[in-house]
Order: C-alpha cells, then sequence, then structure tokens
C-alpha cells in the first residue's frame, strides 16, 4: 500500500513539475487542522513529508493562521506550537486578519506564481482549492499524508494549453479568417503586418574611402629616395674607380 501511494505522488509531482513549472524547494502553506491532525496521528511533518515528496520541502503558514489558533485556545494549543516551527510567509491582511483558509486561498491567487501546495483537513477549503489550477492538495488519512490527484480544473487547463501549441500555423491562419469572414472579429486589427521587401541599405552603397592607397603613398615617396641615393652612390663608385685607373 505504501508503494502505490509513493507512486501516485511521484506521478502527480511530475505532472506539476512539467506542466507548473514546480521546483525545489517545494513550498507548503499549512493550516492549523492540519497541524492537528499530524499531531493526533503522530506524524512527523518535517521528517516524512520530504521522503513522500521525493524532494526539498519548506514548510510555511501565514500570520492569520497562527492569530486564528491563538484565538482557539487551549484545544489547539499543540497545533499551535507545531505552526510556530515553521516560516511566515507576508500575506496581505497583516491590519486586518482574516480565517486561516481566506488566507491561505488568497496565496495562490492569480494563478499560484510562488507554486504553494495547500495542506488543510477542511473541506471546505480543500473543495475551493480545486476549483484553481495549479494549485497541489495536501490531507492526511489513516495516519498517513497524502497527495491528492490532480483536480479537472488543473487538466483542463493542460489539455487546453497542449491544444492551443499543437495546432499548426496554416490552421490558426485559417480560422482567423473565417473569423473574418464571419464577422467575429475585424480583419484590419487582427491581419498581421508583413514586412515589405525593401531596397539594399544605403549606406552600404557608399563608395569606401581609399585609405590603402594614402597610407601606400609615404611608402613609394621613400623607395624612391632610397633609389637616388644608390644611384648617388655607384656614380661616386665609378668616379672613384676611373680616377684610380687613370692614376
Amino acid at each position: 500500500m505504501k508503494i502505490t501511494r509513493q507512486k501516485h505522488a511521484k506521478k502527480y509531482m511530475s505532472f506539476y513539475k512539467y506542466n507548473f513549472g514546480f521546483r525545489e524547494p517545494l513550498q507548503v502553506l499549512l493550516d492549523g487542522t492540519f497541524c492537528q491532525a499530524a499531531l493526533r496521528n503522530k506524524i512527523q511533518i518535517r521528517d516524512q513529508l520530504p521522503g513522500y515528496l521525493a524532494g526539498a520541502t519548506q514548510l510555511c503558514t501565514t500570520r492569520c493562521v497562527l492569530k486564528e489558533l491563538e484565538s482557539l485556545g487551549k484545544e489547539l494549543y499543540g497545533a499551535k506550537l507545531i505552526a510556530q516551527r515553521f516560516q511566515v510567509r507576508n500575506c496581505s491582511h497583516f491590519k486586518d486578519p482574516v480565517s486561516g483558509s481566506a488566507c491561505l486561498l488568497s496565496m495562490t491567487e492569480e494563478g499560484n506564481p510562488h507554486h504553494y501546495f495547500i495542506a488543510t483537513q477542511d473541506q471546505d477549503l480543500a473543495t475551493k482549492v480545486k476549483k484553481k489550477a495549479g494549485v497541489p492538495l495536501l490531507f492526511i488519512i489513516q495516519n498517513t499524508m497524502v497527495l491528492d490527484k490532480p483536480s479537472p480544473k488543473s487538466l483542463a487547463f493542460v489539455q487546453a494549453m497542449q491544444a492551443n501549441q499543437l495546432v499548426p500555423e496554416h490552421q490558426k491562419q485559417s480560422i482567423e479568417h473565417l473569423k473574418e469572414e464571419q464577422g467575429l472579429v475585424k480583419g484590419s486589427e487582427n491581419r498581421r503586418k508583413r514586412k515589405r521587401a525593401g531596397g539594399p541599405n544605403p549606406l552600404s552603397c557608399l563608395k569606401k574611402k581609399k585609405k590603402v592607397q594614402e597610407t601606400q603613398q609615404p611608402s613609394a615617396a621613400k623607395k624612391k629616395r632610397k633609389r637616388k641615393r644608390n644611384r648617388a652612390k655607384s656614380e661616386a663608385k665609378a668616379v672613384s674607380v676611373q680616377l684610380s685607373v687613370k692614376a
């Protein structure tokens, strides 16, 4: 039973990692009900959860959850002590605290950008979480932690995303053309502007300045001077030879 449970968890984790970009360390938001159930069933959350999810985890909670546990008194004192050991994430209810379930739900708004898991025993909260795509749900059943299978909302989101990616470009263009013909979309707004083939770059047509010739001119002048000097030396040698012969 334990092996099949871990296989399911591994399968669900690969689903969230591949489709929603979940990465380690996995951030798990816990409420008071989950901490209370772990205390009753003698579950060591910090030790057992990383092995079950096959990855490093960060256990988190919020100020609203802690204040809710404080307000409930001695019955949930043990759950409060457990929750106080976790990291506290900043929520938007600093001045006006709300219930723990409402706070955790607000932490996953706008597509769950921080990739939070929700760990709760609250059925009402679990139902609301399942209506959001890309929010994994953890709960405790029969002294064990369980990762719930992806919700229908998450599956529908992934199917829609894959269908949009698999549609060929020519089919997308034909669909847009049909929409324009039926008047569903204004053609002038959705037609893509095609780049016209322009002429050559005018800067590339400019003639390059002959820098090479300018640089070569002084070298040529030097060669001429050297040649003149060589001629003068040879003439001087010839005169000296003639004088020596006459003498």
